[in-house]
């Protein structure tokens, strides 16, 4: 819950919904009791708490994007949480080397796009978590498909999560990137993680 004038009020996070894995995110937030809301254009960042930008393509979000929808992301990005999963981690990196997509630039990430392997290489692990996640003596599920891979980060940005000492989530401020799909499993320890930065 956030709170506003000594009253809780539900936290509404957005989900960039021009392309991706919108309904699973939407699904897990609500059943976490945020109100959820569909992220389309400037407009619709106004009232948000945090905002997602799922896994999907990030050539044809590249595309989707208008300018003033990305500058609103932009601003957003200056004082409120936002999360990039799997392609999402793309648009929210400094460095992917790829002209073809026009990142949002706001994490210290150098991102290889496919590092992981192309669909066919996709897989599930088990993956160790950081005790300010929850239940650090529990491993937390990771689904990766066409995952991005981080080949290097500076110091601004800290890991929260890694398969084996390899770290795949991250975070910088008010900013969280993650290279797999959260949403696909039952494990909901992240979004809590990112509705209590939204709170």
């Amino acid at each position: 819950m956030v709170t506003r004038n000594g009253r809780k009020v539900r936290p509404v996070i957005g989900i960039l919904a021009l392309q991706g894995d919108v309904q699973k995110h939407r699904d897990k937030l609500a059943a976490l009791g945020a109100d959820v809301q569909d992220v389309r254009t400037a407009e619709d960042v106004e009232r948000l708490s945090g905002l997602i930008i799922p896994g999907g393509e990030s050539t044809t979000m590249t595309k989707l994007m208008m300018p003033e929808l990305r500058e609103a992301l932009l601003q957003f990005s200056r004082t409120r949480p936002m999360w990039g999963t799997c392609a999402g981690m793309i648009m929210l990196a400094q460095d992917i080397g790829d002209p073809r997509v026009s990142t949002l630039a706001l994490m210290d990430l150098n991102v290889d796009r496919n590092g992981f392997g192309r669909q066919v290489h996709s897989f599930e692990a088990k993956l160790r978590v950081a005790e300010e996640v929850g239940l650090p003596d529990t491993p937390l599920p990771g689904v990766f498909i066409r995952a991005p891979r981080v080949k290097s980060f500076l110091p601004s940005v800290r890991p929260l999560v890694w398969l084996e000492d390899e770290p795949v989530c991250w975070r910088q401020g008010n900013l969280l990137a993650s290279s797999f799909h959260p949403e696909l499993t039952d494990d909901d320890r992240l979004h809590q993680y990112f509705l209590a930065m939204s709170a």
